[in-house]
């Protein structure tokens, strides 16, 4: 689906182009054309690769999706992927931003993501004296702000890790649940950090030393974003590392309540287990036991029973194993 094809010059906005008359604005001087695709038809995908000449092989990752981050030279073109990490109801969906660029026009194809880059555009238009630096400032403009969306997703992953921790002390009886919880939001740190990490070494290749031509003006912008990056990776690094110790925290909680327990019925088991020989003994027919002819052998028999026990309770008791 084709949501905008718009032609520039010296950072202004000349007019909204159809794309059968793309390769004619190509040709006018320090210009370039910059077209926006949403999970687009086969169609499409071969009309822009017609009109910008693409190469077959970013042609054919753009079309197919669900590529790892990356940064690839077709000639004096760019071609470059980036994954789109969103929220929507606690639930992270991982989309796909593929982007093409070269001397005079930008392609952007957007895939299984719902949130637009309108704004991307309209804050360009508002600087012409940044739009003047051409494609790589486009390029630049749309990563950061995919990069830009990456910081709400480790908030939340940051809230999240410290409301389970305040749970894990508070809460008995629901380490269960919170073990599920923390491999859930590893789960999810994991899928940031696939989409962080690759863009970071791509990035870092479109600044310092030898950068391709269309983003030779814009390589201090590509630095800002490769520290952005960074400072999510080691965000996401300290969140992993704490899931981590959260989850041995949990695992020895467990531990420690099985143990308190093991100690209860251990406790139990010992004073049954005096009911259970003062019982055995007197319970036994031997013609010549004094007790079976005293009057008060009966309530002597289960005075001692619970005086013992109850001893032992006390004792078990003060230990803390009951």
């Amino acid at each position: 689906m084709l949501i905008n094809c718009v032609a520039y010059q010296e950072g202004k906005k000349l007019s909204d182009v159809p794309v059968e008359d793309i390769s004619e604005y190509l040709k006018q001087p320090d210009a370039f054309v910059w077209v926006a695709l949403r999970d687009p038809g086969a169609d499409e995908i071969a009309a822009m690769q017609e009109e910008f000449s693409l190469h077959e092989l970013a042609i054919e990752d753009a079309a197919r999706g669900h590529q790892r981050p990356k940064m690839e030279e077709y000639g004096e073109n760019v071609f470059m992927v980036a994954h789109i990490v969103e929220l929507h109801e606690d639930k992270l969906c991982v989309g796909q931003l593929a982007v093409f660029a070269g001397r005079n026009y930008v392609l952007s194809v957007r895939s299984d993501s719902k949130q637009s880059f309108l704004g991307v555009r309209a804050r360009a238009e508002r600087e012409p004296h940044q739009l003047r630096k051409g494609a790589g400032f486009v390029l630049y403009a749309l990563v950061d702000a995919v990069v830009d969306r990456y910081f709400p997703v480790v908030d939340m992953l940051e809230s999240e890790l410290e409301s389970i921790e305040d749970q894990i002390f508070g809460q008995q009886g629901k380490q269960r649940a919170n073990v599920e919880r923390l491999y859930e939001l590893k789960r999810k740190a994991q899928q940031l950090r696939h989409a962080v990490i690759p863009l970071m070494d791509a990035v870092g290749r479109l600044y310092g030393g030898r950068v391709p031509q269309v983003v030779a003006e814009t390589q201090e912008y590509f630095r800002d974003v490769h520290d952005h990056l960074f400072r999510i990776a080691g965000r996401l690094d300290a969140v992993r590392d704490t899931i981590n110790t959260a989850i041995q925290v949990t695992l020895s909680m467990v531990a420690i309540e099985e143990n308190d327990i093991s100690k209860k019925l251990a406790s139990y088991a010992a004073i049954f287990a005096v009911f259970t020989a003062f019982a055995g003994v007197w319970g036994m027919n031997f013609e010549f036991m004094p007790e079976l002819k005293w009057k008060w052998g009966y309530p002597f028999a289960l005075g001692t029973m619970v005086l013992v026990c109850g001893y032992l309770y006390w004792r078990f008791k003060k230990a803390g194993w009951i």
